[in-house]
């Protein structure tokens, strides 16, 4: 029996509660919706912001904890960018170049 939907991308990870991918070693990251359409109007979302994203969504079952038995990805969690210097001025409205 289908208990709730996950949205997987494709290298096997799954949209995450913070608003994020996440691996899913640890299913209580994971979002899950009770309802199938509502996990698909999140795909949509999300591939309209991404157009390289190949996600899709799956009917998973919960865990006697609640948690949605998922596999955990095999492919790393790519890593944030880190703001050098320039960028984080830039950001704050300075000019780079002017001190």
């Amino acid at each position: 029996m289908t208990d709730v939907y996950v949205v997987r991308n494709q290298l096997g990870h799954y949209w995450g509660k913070g608003k994020a991918w996440a691996d899913g070693s640890d299913p209580r990251s994971v979002a899950r919706f009770r309802h199938e359409d509502e996990a698909v109007n999140t795909l949509f979302e999300l591939s309209s912001r991404d157009i390289e994203l190949r996600g899709e969504v799956l009917a998973v079952t919960l865990s006697e904890r609640g948690e949605p038995q998922v596999t955990p990805s095999d492919h790393p969690l790519p890593q944030e960018p880190e703001e050098d210097d320039e960028d984080a001025a830039a950001a704050s409205g300075e000019d780079a170049l002017s001190s």
